[in-house]
């Protein structure tokens, strides 16, 4: 089934903006457009709702219940119970809180594992753990491809280790890493799994009961959202971490690990998200289906658009002199998130491509650890170019004659 770029586009307001006409949008990796029903929703709660949730009158009422709606909707697409799904400012500070909790779980002579694959948010706060006297493994990457090895892995785990920290893809590698078979491995070890799904969840949400991870984050602000991260925490150890919010939200799951009173209209538009799935879902495919099954259909979908671009924007920077590809040449496999160390810093390759009406990246990504690990110059970075599937291949050709005249 071939998926409706005209239709998809007709729901982000942004194709239609006069200002953003004739420009293709190649920095998708650091945030998406926003869909219409997101927008519709923050706008309805902040003329409408703009008021403590959760009190007796109506206005309240509705506020909360909108809230509900989008933890209940989204939690469902995540094959997740409701309340294993909390919401906090951004995936940076929820990885942070729980590297908080963790802290306090483990004892001294305990192990976590973290990468050097990841964009910082997801190493950074656990390394910081060996103040405490826990110990950090790092699991590194292949310095010629930037692959994680499972046998590697395994080297890693034994009887003290206690956590297992990897990215579902890099933000600069985009190799997709094998989630359940990395979670089996930690499984059997006896220790938790932390998958951050940021550079994952904008090419189709992941059915995280599937998968198996005990937590799994992501940023709405990269999934046609607001600006929110979304942590699951699986009942078993969200219930064994301490609680990290204030004492009397310490018997409610999806309370406990976010500190800080909640963002109640963001929360309520990350329903919106639900709304552009389903909507999706009935105009390509309809029929019956729960919202995991639906989900899951789009997921596919949309990976199937955005394979079919990819490979030859991966084929037509993969050979040249100027350019070193960074992770698989090969589409399937990895995310449309394509960066390349050129003799010269990224950015200045990005502001020549903003000439010819090309948005992309130049830098390091908060990624200088897989980038220092394969030999990458970090003060030089990456360009990097990112797409999703709203992207067009009359987009993907307005690239590649800009790659033509830039690199």
């Amino acid at each position: 089934m071939t998926l409706d770029t005209a239709w998809v586009r007709a729901q982000f307001p942004a194709f239609a903006e006069p200002s953003l006409q004739g420009q293709a949008f190649f920095e998708n990796a650091g945030g998406s457009y926003t869909c219409q029903p997101v927008i519709d929703r923050l706008t309805r709660f902040y003329t409408q709702r703009k008021v403590q949730p959760y009190a007796p009158y109506e206005a309240s009422q509705l506020g909360g219940q909108e809230m509900d709606e989008a933890r209940r909707r989204m939690a469902a697409i995540l094959g997740v119970e409701t309340d294993e799904l909390s919401f906090g400012p951004s995936t940076t500070q929820n990885t942070y809180v729980l590297a908080q909790a963790f802290g306090q779980l483990l004892a001294p002579g305990e192990a976590i594992i973290v990468t050097n694959q990841d964009h910082e948010a997801n190493t950074g706060p656990w390394r910081r753990l060996a103040d405490r006297g826990i110990e950090v493994r790092e699991w590194c990457v292949d310095p010629e491809t930037g692959a994680l090895n499972t046998d590697d892995l395994e080297n890693l785990l034994d009887e003290h280790v206690r956590l297992v920290c990897f990215p579902h893809c890099s933000n600069v590698v985009g190799q997709i890493n094998p989630v359940v078979e990395i979670t089996a491995l930690a499984h059997a070890a006896g220790a938790f799994v932390c998958v951050d799904g940021v550079s994952y969840a904008p090419h189709g949400f992941a059915d995280v009961g599937n998968l198996g991870p005990d937590i799994y984050l992501f940023s709405a602000y990269k999934t046609f959202g607001p600006h929110q991260g979304l942590m699951v925490i699986r009942r078993a150890l969200g219930n064994l971490l301490p609680n990290q919010a204030h004492v009397f939200n310490g018997d409610t799951l999806y309370k406990r690990l976010t500190p800080a009173g909640p963002d109640h209209a963001q929360i309520a538009a990350s329903a919106g998200m639900a709304d552009y799935v389903d909507a999706f879902y009935a105009h390509h495919i309809g029929g019956d289906a729960d919202a995991a099954a639906r989900g899951a259909a789009v997921h596919d979908m949309m990976r199937d658009h955005e394979t079919g671009l990819l490979q030859p924007l991966l084929d037509a920077v993969k050979d040249r002199n100027s350019v070193r590809l960074i992770g698989p040449a090969e589409a399937v496999g990895r995310a449309p998130t394509v960066a390349m160390a050129l003799n010269r810093p990224g950015l200045e390759a990005a502001t020549e491509l903003a000439k010819h009406g090309i948005m992309a990246g130049g830098g390091d990504f908060y990624a200088g650890r897989a980038l220092t690990a394969m030999g990458v110059d970090e003060g030089k970075g990456v360009l990097r170019l990112s797409f999703t599937h709203y992207t067009t291949k009359d987009e993907i050709d307005q690239l590649l004659n800009a790659l033509d005249d830039v690199l």
